[in-house]
């Protein structure tokens, strides 16, 4: 995972991601990554998946 912190408080998933950062381009180049999971993966400790992208397009 790229910029993201997970944990569950009794039934709630919380995600923490730092908005400020920048992990890069994406393969493509047209928008910039902040936070990735990089695909699916397991909520901590639960049986459900996730799969989470965030990212912004470049000023022009």
């Amino acid at each position: 995972m790229k910029n993201i912190e997970m944990t569950v408080e009794g039934e709630t998933l919380i995600i923490k991601v730092d908005l400020s950062k920048e992990s890069g381009p994406s393969k493509s180049g047209k928008t910039i990554i902040i936070a990735s999971t990089e695909g699916n993966i397991s909520v901590p400790d639960r049986e459900e998946k996730i799969g989470l992208n965030i990212y912004r397009y470049p000023p022009d």
